[in-house]
């Protein structure tokens, strides 16, 4: 690779590593739905604030009475910053609206009405704020007759059918062995934030993005909705196996363990039976066709686990592989874990966590232009609470916070207002606004970029970080920059 190859190959990988570098999210999510997106988020290097109730997250402790650390907060947290504040006191509530006034992302999962009952909900702050992404999870949706129901995940496995195709034939509906209603609510919300992100760089309009537990739960089961249809018939329990395709996610035993094979199409059966020496299995009658082998399934497991006896797991799922056989070896967590650390270390990031210890966890499962996953800590409850509330009293004193609408071709194109402009009190002469010097380069992607703020044709240029804008007064063609007063909008040209 050349010199300017490898030049802007860094560069792509330094923007990989800062996509959402200067987006203020604000996480009042509790247990996984809410803080999984927000997590999501802070991987792609977003300023997360996790706002706790007094106690905490409830995740904290969740299974866990060490410290408040526990696994489920350890899973979805890492990276944020915390601050405590209890929203049944009116002073803390008006630090949260602080907060909201300078953030492009609010989460949260609460109770119906919760957010509302504090001066939080959707409606009330999109009309106060409205470029802000409001990111809300429910359990059976934001309106109708099960709008304030409770929803956790196990509901939403009940409720959209998934328990009933999950187990074995004879025995009861089973869950799903992990939140997967809630992981997934996660993933849609970041999605739809995301989405909602783009929609506003062209717009300059927010969104209220909303998800239900229940519709993922049926989203994610589409091609059974799909099969229930077209089969006129519900999908039945039938344990490990497809009750339409054979062999197909068929559990098997060999000489040290089991491996999961799929092998259903015809042309990947033949593969499957001429690796294991007995080609002339795939025309026998009992398995010549997928409904054969459907309604022979036992039979072809004996057959198949005759012929994988003598063979370690390892080998066999090799030898399979490299016939082009689709298979895995079936693995205790601990074995994968030490196998995902071994085979590809850079896809593990390390979490510190309270008691000196030392997660190591899977880093978001993508890359942006080969970035390299972040390490991130786990914050300890209101770690960050000064902190925060010291940038908030910087910003009353000198207002700093513009958003990019606009980010097109070679240069950038902005349209920018102070997030709290109405609120301000100007004088006279007005206060110039300021971006700040981290905003400035966040959105810049330069540490001193010649700035002009171009309003109604006239140009004042700053060519210093941390330049200030506003509006020209009426008939100047240039002035001092001390004197702008701002109002309105504000165009930034790059």
């Amino acid at each position: 690779m050349g010199g300017m190859e490898a030049m802007q190959a860094s560069n792509m990988a330094a923007d990989g590593e800062t996509v959402l570098d200067g987006l203020r999210v604000l996480d009042f999510g509790q247990f996984i739905a809410a803080p999984s997106a927000g997590q999501i988020l802070a991987d792609l290097r977003a300023d997360v604030i996790k706002i706790e109730p007094p106690g905490g997250d409830a995740s904290r402790r969740s299974g866990w009475q060490a410290d408040n650390c526990g696994p489920m907060f350890s899973a979805y947290n890492r990276g944020k910053r915390s601050i405590v504040l209890d929203l049944r006191r009116a002073e803390d509530r008006g630090v949260a609206l602080d907060l909201v006034r300078s953030a492009d992302v609010l989460l949260q999962n609460a109770r119906p009405g919760v957010m509302e009952k504090y001066g939080l909900g959707a409606a009330d702050l999109r009309k106060r704020y409205p470029r802000l992404i409001y990111g809300s999870v429910s359990g059976f949706g934001h309106s109708g007759a099960s709008a304030a129901r409770p929803g956790l995940d196990i509901a939403a496995q009940a409720e959209s059918g998934m328990m009933s195709m999950n187990g074995d034939a004879h025995a009861d509906p089973t869950r799903v062995g992990f939140t997967v209603v809630d992981v997934l609510a996660g993933r849609t919300l970041a999605t739809g934030v995301l989405a909602a992100l783009v929609r506003r760089g062209i717009t300059g309009q927010g969104a209220h993005v909303t998800v239900s537990l229940i519709d993922v739960a049926a989203d994610a089961l589409s091609q059974q909705w799909a099969e229930h249809q077209l089969l006129e018939a519900p999908p039945s329990r039938c344990g490990n196996g497809q009750a339409t395709l054979a062999p197909a996610a068929d559990i098997i035993g060999t000489a040290d363990g089991k491996i999961v094979i799929s092998a259903y199409l015809q042309e990947h059966f033949a593969r499957l039976c001429a690796c294991l020496g007995r080609p002339g299995l795939a025309q026998d009658p009992r398995f010549h066709d997928n409904a054969s082998r459907v309604a022979n399934r036992t039979g072809l497991r004996e057959e198949l686990a005759g012929m994988l006896a003598d063979l370690a797991a390892e080998d066999a799922c090799s030898r399979l592989n490299e016939a082009g056989v689709v298979c895995g070896v079936v693995r205790e967590l601990g074995n994968a874990m030490d196998r995902a650390a071994a085979a590809a270390p850079e896809r593990l990031v390390r979490v510190p966590s309270p008691g000196n210890r030392q997660l190591r966890m899977p880093a978001l499962p993508l890359t942006i232009d080969h970035a390299t996953p972040r390490d991130a800590a786990l914050p300890e409850l209101g770690q960050h609470g000064e902190e925060i509330l010291a940038e908030l009293a910087r910003q009353e004193t000198a207002p700093s916070i513009f958003s990019p609408l606009l980010l097109a071709g070679e240069g950038l194109g902005v349209r920018a207002r102070p997030a709290n402009w109405r609120d301000r009190p100007w004088g006279r002469n007005g206060i110039s606004l300021t971006l700040d010097p981290l905003l400035h380069r966040r959105v810049f992607r330069r540490p001193a970029s010649r700035l002009a703020a171009q309003v109604s044709g006239t140009t004042v240029d700053k060519n210093r970080r941390g330049a200030q804008c506003g509006r020209i007064p009426s008939g100047a063609m240039r002035c001092p920059w001390e004197s702008l007063a701002p109002a309105g909008d504000i165009g930034l040209d790059w």
